[in-house]
């Protein structure tokens, strides 16, 4: 329907009630107490509809999940396959970006968020991943220039900095008696890209554990200091308490613990 349409109908309905349910301003509208109380009754009531409609007629149940760039990349891409094995009724749509999506502007069903709870009235936060992070490198980049947690040897290696820059409490943390300090700084706006850049060999990455256990065990990276800096925020797993889709939503937050215990495992 044309914007125009849209503005007869609604005039249509608040003629019919006898309510004003908008705020007419210059370039937007804006609900009225009526309209924001009348607007959840009928949002529950389409949902109502479209639940009875999807039973008579199944089709594929669309899921939107928000995610950092990095998270989708390192975490959620390689685990797809298995989630449409299990689930192949889900199509799974995948929002990945830094700013953190609306879930009612942006129909966003579930979030991966990176800080502390609570992240809203009227959310359920579950913890996925405490934020542990590691220095990591390509082993033969280790090989090359010597062991990075001996001062002498840091001074020869690139730091790689993503958006967080944890690089100064690790080094206090790493180096209780003194900071050491390296003289180059290479700098991305992705953790992943830092991760990358560090397996190709150009220096030393922090990252979070659970971003790296793979490439860990697989020595595609190592990690060459005994240090972990423990920070305050963690990832956790958030979504609507009133989901839209409450059957799929709660099947892919039970997946996403099943892949989490896995990549622990």
């Amino acid at each position: 329907m044309t914007q125009g349409a849209v503005a007869q109908q609604v005039r249509g309905l608040e003629t019919i009630l006898g309510l004003k349910l908008f705020e007419r301003h210059p370039r937007t509208l804006a609900l009225t107490e009526a309209g924001r109380g009348y607007v959840g009754n009928i949002r529950r009531a389409f949902e109502l509809i479209a639940d009875a409609t999807d039973a008579l007629k199944p089709e594929p149940r669309h899921l939107t999940i928000s995610v950092t760039p990095t998270f989708a990349s390192r975490w959620l891409i390689p685990r797809l396959p298995e989630f449409t094995e299990m689930h192949p009724d889900i199509d799974l749509r995948i929002l990945a970006t830094d700013r953190i999506s609306n879930f009612q502007t942006d129909a966003v069903d579930l979030a991966v968020r990176y800080g502390r709870p609570p992240f809203g009235p009227g959310l359920l936060a579950d913890l996925l991943y405490e934020h542990v992070i590691v220095a990591v490198a390509s082993p033969l980049l280790i090989e090359k220039l010597g062991p990075p947690a001996e001062p002498e040897n840091l001074r020869h290696y690139a730091l790689l900095h993503d958006a967080h820059d944890f690089w100064p409490q690790f080094l206090d943390v790493a180096f209780p008696g003194g900071a050491a300090t390296s003289g180059k700084n290479i700098r991305f706006n992705q953790t992943s890209l830092a991760i990358d850049a560090a397996a190709a060999g150009q220096g030393l990455a922090l990252a979070s554990l659970f971003f790296v256990t793979e490439d860990l065990g697989s020595r595609r990276l190592v990690n060459p200091f005994k240090t972990e800096l423990r920070v305050e925020a963690d990832f956790y797993l958030v979504s609507p308490r009133k989901p839209r889709h409450p059957g799929a939503v709660r099947e892919v937050r039970e997946w996403m613990g099943i892949a989490k215990a896995g990549a622990r495992g």
